[in-house]
C-alpha cells in the first residue's frame, strides 16, 4: 500500500517553505507512548498538556514532547525529565537545557517573554543553563499522528543513536508527514524532509559550525512560509551557508502572492517574489487522510539584490 510519503516523493513536491512556524521551541521529555495529540494523550497529566497549549498560543512558543530513540515501554512517570528551550531567531539564538522533577513548573515560565528570545525566564525558573552538547536532532516519529512517521521515523533515530550521536531525540509533531522522515535541528531552528543518516550527519556536523545545508530544508521556523521559502531561495542564489546570515525583514502582500525582503547581515539586501500554487495532481496529505487534498505550494518567481538606495527605502 502506497504510504503519503512515496506519493510525495513519486511527484516530486518541493519541500521549501513548509516548515512548521515557532520562534521558541520548548521540548519536555516524556518517555512511553504518544497519542495523536500527544500532549494530551500520553503519559503526561491530559490538564498540564492543555494548560501548556493554553499558554503557549499566540507567544510564538512552540510546545513538543521529546524520547530517547528505540523502545518505549509503558513505564509509568520518568523520576526526571529533560526540558529543553531554543530560540531561533537569527542575531538571537539560543540553547538552554535543564533537568526537572515535576513538569508542572513549566506552568510558571512566562511564556511571552520565551516567545520574545527571553532566556532569563528559563534560567530562573527552572534552573536552566546554555547547551553545552551537541546540536540536537529531533526527528519526528509519531506513528499515531501518521504512520509514515514510525515507518521511517524511528529507524532514522534509532541508526542516528546507535552512530554515536548525542543530539538524537524523537520528537511528537513537525508538520508535513508527506516528507517523512523529517528532522528539526536545534539551536538554528531549520528543518529537512525525506533525509537519510548520511544526510543528517551532515547537516549536524555543519551546525556545529554555525552552517546549514540548503539541500533538503524544508525552511526556518522562524519564518512564516512565503519567508522560508525566500531564504532559501536567497541562500540558493548567493551560495551562502551561515546559519544566521540572513533575515527576513519584512513581507508585503497576502496569499497568493508576496514580496518577501530579506537582509544579509553584511548589508546586502534582496527582494523575493513567493507565489502560492495548489499541488496537482490531488494527493493525500497524510496517511489518515479520507480524501486527496491539494496541499500548498511555494513557488519563488524572483530573487533580485536590490541597491543600498532601494535596501534603505524598503
Amino acid at each position: 500500500m502506497s504510504t503519503c510519503s512515496t506519493v510525495s516523493r513519486d511527484l516530486d513536491e518541493p519541500v521549501s517553505g513548509t516548515a512548521p512556524v515557532a520562534r521558541t521551541w520548548l521540548l519536555l521529555e516524556q518517555p512511553g507512548p504518544w497519542g495523536a495529540k500527544a500532549l494530551t494523550s500520553s503519559h503526561l497529566e491530559p490538564a498540564l498538556g492543555r494548560a501548556l497549549e493554553a499558554a503557549a498560543k499566540g507567544t510564538g512558543v512552540r510546545v513538543a514532547l521529546i524520547r530517547r530513540p528505540g523502545r518505549h515501554a509503558d513505564r509509568g512517570t520518568p523520576a526526571e525529565r529533560r526540558v529543553y528551550a531554543a530560540h531561533t531567531v537569527p542575531g538571537r539564538v539560543w540553547l538552554h537545557g535543564t533537568t526537572i522533577g515535576d513538569p508542572r513548573r513549566l506552568l510558571d515560565l512566562d511564556f511571552a517573554a520565551l516567545g520574545r528570545g527571553d532566556r532569563h525566564t528559563f534560567d530562573s525558573v527552572l534552573d536552566g543553563g546554555p547547551h553545552l552538547g551537541d546540536p540536537l536532532a529531533l526527528v519526528c516519529t509519531n506513528g499515531k499522528r501518521d504512520r509514515c512517521c514510525a515507518l521511517l521515523g524511528r529507524p532514522l533515530a534509532a541508526e542516528l543513536a546507535a552512530g554515536g550521536a548525542d543530539g538524537v531525540w524523537e520528537v511528537t509533531h513537525l508538520g508535513g508527514h508527506r516528507f517523512s522522515p523529517t528532522v528539526l535541528v536545534l539551536p538554528h531552528g531549520y528543518v529537512y524532509g525525506r533525509v537519510r543518516s548520511h544526510t543528517v550527519e551532515e547537516i549536524l556536523h555543519g551546525a556545529r559550525e554555525g552552517r546549514i545545508v540548503v539541500e533538503g530544508c524544508r525552511g526556518h521556523s522562524a519564518w512564516e512560509r512565503p519567508g522560508q521559502a525566500a531564504e532559501l531561495a536567497v541562500r540558493s542564489a548567493a551560495g551562502e551557508d551561515a546559519a544566521e546570515a540572513l533575515s527576513v525583514v519584512r513581507t508585503d502582500g497576502a496569499a497568493p502572492r508576496w514580496e518577501v525582503t530579506l537582509a544579509h547581515r553584511d548589508g546586502r539586501h534582496w527582494r523575493v517574489t513567493v507565489v502560492q500554487s495548489a499541488s496537482a495532481p490531488p494527493r493525500p496529505e497524510s496517511c489518515g487522510a479520507s480524501v486527496l487534498g491539494s496541499p500548498a505550494r511555494m513557488e519563488v518567481t524572483e530573487v533580485r539584490e536590490l541597491s543600498v538606495t532601494a535596501a534603505l527605502a524598503s
